[in-house]
């Protein structure tokens, strides 16, 4: 097979046929119409020598050659689309793009206030889409082109992946007012007495904290284990429950609520925060301008 001998608009439709999964929304999402997306599917299947898809109800399933297909299909349409952006300039004016940024709860609180403040000034015609990712599949939708840049912590991805140290978090401990045992201020002691919320959105496996905690010889007790911030917030106000998390959004969250933030009662270095995006949107202008907008809203945090 040729390249000479290839439709590249056909790949186009087959990715977005795998994204979408189906061919009405594929039309929807090309703007073309459903006739258009099965004359090109029935292309594809002559070009491929497979069906590629088989409709189950009325959704339509890939087959092993579809989803061999999906990933290298995707890296090749965004290496073109890199290519053929890098001359051009990007003008935040009078763009319509439409940004995807990988986020956890507990940097969207802070993020998005200020992002959309300088985006709504800069670039009133572009959009952006928050998205929580599994961090094990943060790599791969950078490298696809579902992500342009994604915030989280310190995580061990392959060298397609850049990453800049953004900003820096310190741990705190959330706790209600009228705490029995809390009340003028916490100790180690204390601390690790008390029973605690865990949030994390993975069923079991310890954090950063408790990994620190090993190293010094404690280990904290666990009561519950929730998925987001806000809701064991809720919790430490109306329970003896502890609740360890970051300053900013704890802050943030317990403006309202009857709780007191209390430091760390022991030494640990702050969590670093990284922003990522896939070495081959380095050089778009527009990638490197979200990127300049993410680095100033957290300019202020990092040391």
């Amino acid at each position: 097979m040729h390249i000479r001998g290839i439709d590249l608009n056909l790949l186009v439709v087959l990715d977005a046929i795998i994204t979408e999964g189906g061919i009405t929304r594929a039309a929807d999402k090309l703007n073309l119409t459903q006739p258009a997306i099965s004359h090109a599917l029935g292309r594809l299947r002559i070009l491929f020598d497979d069906p590629l898809f088989v409709r189950e109800g009325r959704a339509m399933r890939a087959t092993p050659k579809a989803r061999s297909l999906a990933e290298p299909v995707r890296r090749a349409l965004r290496g073109l689309e890199v290519m053929l952006t890098e001359t051009e300039s990007f003008d935040p004016a009078t763009s319509q793009r439409r940004f995807t940024i990988g986020v956890r709860d507990v940097f969207e609180a802070t993020l998005l206030p200020p992002l959309m403040r300088a985006i709504q000034r800069l670039a009133p015609h572009v959009q952006v889409a928050a998205l929580m990712v599994p961090r094990g599949e943060l790599e791969s939708e950078l490298a696809a082109g579902r992500l342009d840049a994604a915030l989280d912590v310190r995580w061990p991805m392959s060298e397609a992946i850049r990453r800049q140290r953004i900003a820096e978090e310190r741990l705190v401990v959330v706790v209600r007012q009228r705490h029995p045992i809390v009340r003028r201020g916490l100790d180690l002691d204390q601390y690790l007495a008390q029973e605690h919320i865990v949030v994390s959105s993975r069923r079991s496996g310890e954090g950063p904290l408790d990994q620190e905690l090993a190293r010094l010889g404690l280990r904290r007790r666990m009561r519950l284990r929730c998925q987001h911030y806000f809701a064991a917030c809720r919790v430490a106000a109306m329970t003896d429950l502890l609740l360890t998390m970051p300053e900013q959004y704890a802050r943030i969250v317990n403006k309202k609520l009857p709780n007191q933030v209390l430091p760390l009662p022991f030494d640990m270095a702050p969590l670093d925060a990284y922003l990522y995006w896939h070495a081959e949107a380095d050089r778009d202008p527009a990638n490197r301008w979200l990127r300049e907008q993410l680095a100033r809203v957290f300019a202020p945090r990092a040391r």
